[in-house]
């Protein structure tokens, strides 16, 4: 039984989403949310949530033990980009790319 949370639109581009996706991936999960909890980065807090939700999943819809519980995968798609011009020096325009990203945690039992 493979219970999921997703989060959509993160204004938070794929490849930084992706480092802290990797530190969890495969652990339990007291170990991971003790990861995320103590991480700086931004993206912890937002996975830390995400997989707080995904547990609470696990343990209201599937009746599953929480402490038999392991993120078995971890995953961040991107998502739109929003494309914005910046004002430069004699009349020039730089590009602006503003990324977002979906993330992905499935928790599984054993």
């Amino acid at each position: 039984m493979e219970v999921s949370a997703k989060l959509s639109n993160i204004p938070m581009s794929a490849q930084k989403g992706r480092l802290v996706a990797d530190q969890i991936r495969g652990l339990d999960v007291d170990k991971a949310l003790n990861l995320l909890k103590f991480s700086t980065k931004k993206a912890a807090k937002i996975m830390c949530k995400l997989l707080e939700s995904a547990i609470a999943n696990a343990e209201h819809n599937e009746g599953a033990d929480i402490d038999e519980l392991r993120v078995s995968t971890v995953f961040v798609d991107e998502s739109r980009t929003q494309k914005r011009f910046r004002a430069r020096a004699k009349g020039r325009a730089n590009r602006i790319l503003k990324r977002s990203c979906h993330i992905t945690i499935k928790v599984r039992e054993g």
